[in-house]
């Protein structure tokens, strides 16, 4: 499980609670630093919905991937918005919970958007996920998982 997130709970797109252990085992986790008021947020989140959908509701068995939304918007009812009108069907962080700020400074956020993937332990792959995906497409998930280092049943 990502250690990151233990202890935590997470938020899925019903605004039920989910307990991040159970959630992102065995997964690589994309830490998404993003903000609805963000420009580049706002071009990049359907991009990178086109590439969650097809990895994780597209692929048989679904690749072991997972995305948490760390907002950065103004207010709780902003994030909502946001979250709910151009995010995919992943997790998110409630926008009460004070960790993200220590999340941004674990892993040197200072502009969104950001997309850091991570290994079970939180260890950075890559903090250069949004690039990857807009340069390489799916391909990259393949070089996340492999550097992951956790049992694969990803065939793509």
């Amino acid at each position: 499980m990502v250690e990151v997130f233990t202890g935590r709970t997470l938020l899925n797109k019903d605004g039920d609670f989910v307990d991040p252990e159970e959630a992102l085992r065995n997964k690589v986790v994309g830490i998404y630093f993003s903000a609805g008021w963000c420009p580049p947020c706002r071009d990049f989140t359907p991009i990178l919905c086109d590439f969650y959908t097809e990895l994780v509701e597209e692929t048989e068995p679904p690749a072991q991937f997972e995305i948490v939304f760390i907002s950065s918007d103004k207010t709780s009812d902003d994030m909502v918005e946001y979250y709910h009108d151009m995010h995919g069907d992943w997790l998110a962080l409630p926008w009460t919970d004070d960790y993200k700020h220590e999340l941004k400074q674990r892993y040197k956020i200072t502009a969104v958007p950001k997309l850091v993937i991570v290994k079970e332990n939180g260890d950075v792959i890559t903090d250069k996920g949004r690039k990857q995906i807009r340069d390489r497409g799916l391909a990259c998930f393949r070089s996340w998982l492999d550097a992951a280092e956790i049992f694969q049943n990803f065939k793509g």
